[in-house]
């Protein structure tokens, strides 16, 4: 089913197209409008435009992450701030993120994912730009609450967006691209902060949202979202203009409309979650979302340079963009791999390969308290495996465990149940991630050993997880994974 088939005159498509966006002027001839076109019909590229655009979001969400870190001496001199002051201003952006992360799927669900990402944007803008003019602590916090609202949001919007966009061969792909944004994002406020004041960067924090606000006026609306909504003219409009105007949509058409109509329109009730269908995918994505964060990934990642520290190396920038560049590298890997080998195979060897780096790590730091003379060989070989078991453990996290439970939380939750329980699985993973964080430099002030110990028995934990519970989503439409738990 193509629309130049059934739109001989092209004047049926204009609306549907001025709302839901477009990478072209609409003309008010057919002939002129398809060689506008011509630069979509290859539906990668049209799918990889939307991507790239909306990828903005987690750049946003990785700068914010990255940000503290290279600031963290120069706005406790410049604003008199106390360690506990910069603590909680770093932690405030995960309190932010909680409360948006409450937000984000009610706000998908009722102005859909472009407009839920346009909310998102504007309070990230303001949140940048009171951390760049501060004057005291209160506009500091305030801009860091600001922040984290909108990562929130963003959190969950995006990957849902792109698994609903996305040509189920490219989805794997495709949706890990959210997670390789968050660690550039990671790297970019890494790399930038060597060079530019706390004040500069934060401006410069700003921009992927200035631009992701424009951008989406010229990208389609998820076509699932508008099919749920009863818009069904936009709802082909969007999904032929995301395959191309060549391709015959008319099969995935059909299934989109046989999954909306087979879901009831009543409000989701209590009782409701205790039907299979509902409860075991959203136990998963939940677990998922949580076991990720319980890994300890980001108590390693904040405190990286304390860490490092203690394992005998004393350059703690360059350590700490060197974890940033392993970071991009390892998840592109897992983007090349998610659709090739499937997530569940990632999953199970990047949390085995995490459970192997942190025992790794512990056993090293153990050892190395044990023996008191730093200047010895056997000192110095603890330390170098020590660091290898950190490197390997944020390696073998980029490569499943950071990318995939994002992209499987939002391929597995029924259309029913998706606002509702992803805002509860992104809620989970935030309010996990601020325990983490919060703990961590405690837990590593008692015992780096000790610390590593726990986070090897959540690692352990995933494994048994994945390997009983996940199912295996490549190459199955959003429909077909969502009706196979009934």
């Amino acid at each position: 089913m193509s629309f130049r088939d059934e739109n001989d005159d092209g004047k049926d498509l204009r609306k549907p197209f001025l709302h839901t966006g477009s990478w072209y002027r609409m003309g008010s001839r057919q002939s002129s409008m398809m060689g506008s076109s011509q630069a979509i019909r290859d539906r990668s590229v049209s799918v990889l435009a939307c991507v790239l655009i909306v990828a903005l979001g987690p750049i946003q969400f990785g700068f914010t992450s990255g940000y503290s870190s290279p600031t963290q001496s120069a706005i406790t001199d410049d604003l008199s701030l106390t360690v506990s002051e910069f603590s909680l201003f770093g932690s405030l952006s995960n309190v932010g993120a909680m409360v948006g992360a409450i937000a984000s799927g009610q706000i998908a669900e009722y102005i859909g994912r472009k407009g839920s990402l346009m909310i998102a944007a504007i309070p990230n803008i303001i949140g940048w730009l009171a951390i760049s003019f501060a004057k005291d602590s209160s506009f500091l916090y305030m801009g860091r609450l600001l922040e984290g609202f909108g990562v929130g949001i963003i959190s969950y919007t995006v990957p849902v967006y792109i698994a609903e966009i996305a040509p189920q061969n490219m989805r794997g792909g495709l949706g890990s691209v959210n997670q390789l944004s968050v660690t550039i994002g990671i790297m970019l406020a890494y790399l930038l902060g060597l060079f530019v004041n706390w004040r500069v960067l934060a401006v410069l924090g700003a921009l992927p949202c200035l631009i992701l606000i424009p951008g989406l006026f010229f990208i389609p609306e998820s076509p699932r979202w508008l099919a749920k909504m009863g818009m069904t003219e936009d709802f082909e409009a969007s999904l032929q203009v995301l395959r191309g105007f060549d391709s015959d949509i008319s099969f995935e058409v059909n299934e989109i409309k046989r999954a909306v109509a087979s879901s009831s329109r009543t409000a989701i009730r209590i009782s409701d979650l205790r039907r299979r269908r509902y409860w075991f995918p959203l136990m998963i994505g939940i677990g998922l979302l949580v076991l990720q964060q319980a890994s300890g990934i980001n108590g390693v990642l904040f405190y990286s340079s304390t860490i490092f520290e203690a394992a005998g190396i004393s350059s703690s920038n360059v350590a700490t963009c060197g974890v940033g560049a392993v970071q991009v590298v390892a998840t592109g890997v897992a983007t090349w791999l998610a659709d090739k080998t499937g997530r569940r195979l990632l999953l199970i060897v990047s949390s085995s390969g995490m459970t192997v780096s942190v025992l790794l790590a512990a056993i090293s730091f153990f050892l190395k308290d044990l023996v008191s003379d730093d200047s010895s060989t056997i000192y110095s070989i603890l330390a170098i495996l020590s660091v290898v078991g950190v490197v390997g453990m944020i390696v073998s996290f980029s490569l499943g465990m950071g990318p995939i439970p994002w992209v499987v939380m939002s391929e597995i939750l029924p259309v029913k149940v998706k606002g509702l329980a992803g805002s509860v699985a992104t809620l989970a993973n935030w309010f996990t991630a601020w325990a983490i964080t919060m703990t961590a430099n405690l837990l590593l002030s008692w015992s780096t050993g000790g610390t590593f110990t726990l986070y090897m028995v959540m690692c352990a934990f995933t494994v048994v997880f994945v390997t009983i519970w996940v199912p295996e989503t490549k190459g199955r439409a959003l429909e077909e994974i969502q009706s196979s738990f009934r």
